[in-house]
């Protein structure tokens, strides 16, 4: 079996990155379609021949990497499984302590250690294509800080929530996924209020906005808006990357609305209050709330199927992989390996109604703005910045993008240009 499962892994894996590569290098062309050539949308009106060349290969090599290691957290814990890595990680909690709330922990550990050290070859790579293409600012020390913050984080709020997750296996064998889920609503609500004070501080210094004329238009924005906001955030991050951002986050009392200081430098103020009013417009439209309930609702449908999908794999391989039982920790794997799949198959839904909801943001942005010229000019301006392909493949698209492409948010603001030139 396990011979078999390198086989079969190095030549599935190879043939798949083969299709990868002709995908990206050799099938699909770059450049806008006809129709748009010439328009605020054709890059070629505001990149430079350079920046376009580096656009192109940048984008190109970004999601090449990013497809490629796709598959490769699957082919990890399925390897765990079938070379008894997994029981060898039980095996250890069990010496180490006889307390499944020590158990538990120790393996999640174990095995989030494994898979990022496996995984970090390809996020190494990703950040090297970073640095060389001059997106990324960041020192190597610094961009493992990030790293290892993550990772804790991340590691924390696992242990938690699969500790409590194989209790309620233990003891609901049929209903242990109904019980999780309801205790996951709470919890995310919780995240959401926590995210803003909390975890987001661990990795950048927050301070009030220098510019107090720019702020109090921004809270003006807000206040028409009724979003119960007093300050604006400013976020120290051109020491990391040389791209742009802003965004309008949490939920109650720990809602901010933060601006990158790659944002305030690169931009003229009326295209900073364009973005600011597109994040306003997800305020004012609940798109922060329907995304709560949209992840509410997806998990009770991922945590449901992962229930049969578990119950069918292991009564057909737990044998063969070392254990009988769902609620068995060594199933860990297995659990993590449906999740993801399930994760990655509902994905296109997921970023389609993404795309719709920030498709309404940048109509709200400009309804209340009224300066289609300063839109243009922030996403043109941003497109240059993080060197970003205006039009991607499709697969890239409909796989990857939560927000609709740039050709088509330019041609949109360009369109509403038009409209209000002929009004006028």
């Amino acid at each position: 079996m396990k011979k078999r499962f390198v086989i079969w892994t190095l030549i599935l894996f190879s043939l798949y990155g083969l299709l990868l590569g002709l995908y990206f290098f050799q099938w699909t062309g770059v450049g806008v379609p006809p129709a748009y050539e010439g328009t605020a949308a054709d890059p070629a009106t505001f990149m430079t021949e350079r920046e376009l060349q580096l656009s192109q290969e940048y984008s190109r090599y970004q999601n090449f990497l990013s497809f490629l290691g796709e598959p490769l957290e699957w082919i990890i814990y399925l390897g765990v499984m079938v070379f008894g890595v997994s029981l060898v990680f039980k095996n250890f909690g069990e010496r180490i302590s006889r307390f499944s709330f020590v158990q538990i922990p120790m393996f999640v550990l174990l095995l989030s250690t494994l898979t990022s050290i496996l995984l970090f070859p390809l996020d190494y790579a990703r950040r090297w294509l970073s640095v060389e293409y001059g997106i990324s600012t960041q020192s190597f020390s610094s961009w493992m800080r990030d790293e290892l913050i993550g990772f804790w984080v991340g590691y924390v709020i696992m242990a938690l929530l699969i500790t409590v997750l194989y209790f309620l296996m233990r003891k609901f064998q049929k209903r242990w996924w109904l019980f999780a889920w309801v205790l996951m609503i709470p919890f995310l609500i919780f995240m959401m209020y926590l995210q803003p004070v909390v975890i987001d501080p661990l990795y950048n210094d927050f301070t009030e906005l220098q510019d107090k004329q720019l702020e109090e238009k921004i809270l003006t924005l807000a206040d028409e808006a009724e979003i119960p906001a007093e300050r604006v955030y400013e976020v120290n991050m051109s020491e990391k990357t040389n791209s742009m951002n802003a965004y309008v986050n949490g939920i109650g009392s720990n809602l901010r609305i933060v601006l990158w200081d790659t944002t305030l430098e690169r931009l003229q103020d009326k295209e900073v209050l364009f973005i600011m009013a597109h994040e306003i417009g997800h305020y004012v439209m609940n798109h922060l709330y329907w995304n709560l309930a949209g992840v509410i609702v997806a998990t009770f449908f991922g945590l449901y199927f992962t229930y049969h999908l578990m119950k069918w794999s292991v009564r057909k391989w737990g044998g063969k992989f070392g254990f009988s039982k769902i609620s068995d920790v060594a199933s860990l794997p297995l659990f993590y390996l449906i999740l993801t799949i399930l994760s990655f198959a509902s994905s296109p839904v997921e970023l389609a109604i993404s795309r719709n909801a920030e498709t309404d943001a940048d109509r709200y942005a400009i309804e209340m703005t009224q300066d289609p010229e300063a839109a243009i000019g922030s996403f043109q301006e941003l497109t240059v910045n993080g060197l970003s392909d205006v039009n991607p493949p499709a697969l890239v698209k409909y796989l990857r993008y939560g927000h609709p492409t740039m050709m088509e948010r330019i041609h949109m603001l360009e369109s509403y240009q038009d409209v209000e030139i002929k009004k006028e």
